[in-house]
């Protein structure tokens, strides 16, 4: 339990009634989350897969991959987040095991357990992500898929992530991000290798400010995938 900041997990339990909003405090992540499902899907199969989503928040992944078959289980440490994750996934009638646990302790009772594992926008709000990635890679299965999201740090994020999406288009609330917790591809990508993942690809997410559209692309300024597999 030491690598939580309660600063962090309170953040988003202060708002945690609103997650099921597609028009409040976190829209982005429900406008982004068809691309991140298709990224998934795109690289490995997601039907009748026992995948774990670290960081569940209020679900928004969590959902998406259970309707496409996937046999889901969610995790993450802030009650209100896990609560209205509950109450939404059973108003869906979609059967998700959510659970209030570290990622580390899951670990170590469930190693090797998953098809899939997923940390997606979770790593920047941590003190240590590197523990993070490496208890993804330990739940992973062998030969199993491991995908992570997050930002880079470097000028144009700063501008664009936090200038530009909390202050100026007020995208998600102000504070919703620190810049030094801000992740470098290289970074994660060694943390990944030293956990004994093969990484795979890395793709970035740009959106059209205009049409608000969301892509993927090779711009990995600002946000960007990592994916990631587990030898056999």
């Amino acid at each position: 339990m030491s690598n939580v900041d309660p600063k962090e997990i309170a953040k988003f339990e202060a708002i945690a009634d609103n997650w099921w909003d597609p028009e409040g405090e976190f829209k982005p992540l429900h406008d982004i989350n068809p691309l991140r499902l298709n990224y998934i899907n795109q690289r490995t199969a997601l039907a009748d897969q026992a995948v774990l989503d670290v960081g569940c928040g209020g679900g928004i992944l969590s959902e998406g991959l259970a309707f496409r078959g996937a046999k889901v289980t969610g995790i993450d440490l802030g009650a209100a987040n896990l609560q209205a994750a509950r109450l939404h996934s059973e108003q869906q009638n979609l059967d998700i095991n959510y659970q209030d646990i570290a990622v580390e302790e899951l670990a170590r009772q469930q190693a090797g357990q998953f098809d899939v594992v997923t940390c997606m926008e979770m790593l920047e709000h941590v003190p240590d992500p590197s523990a993070i990635v490496q208890a993804c890679a330990t739940l992973a299965k062998p030969g199993g898929h491991v995908f992570f999201s997050t930002i880079n740090r470097n000028p144009k994020s700063y501008l664009m992530a936090i200038v530009g999406a909390e202050y100026v288009m007020k995208l998600v609330p102000k504070g919703t991000h620190e810049y030094l917790k801000f992740i470098k591809p290289s970074e994660l990508s060694a943390w990944a290798r030293a956990a004994g993942l093969g990484v795979n690809s890395l793709h970035g997410m740009s959106v059209n400010p205009v049409t608000m559209e969301f892509k993927i692309s090779n711009d990995v300024g600002v946000n960007y995938f990592l994916y990631c597999s587990k030898s056999n």
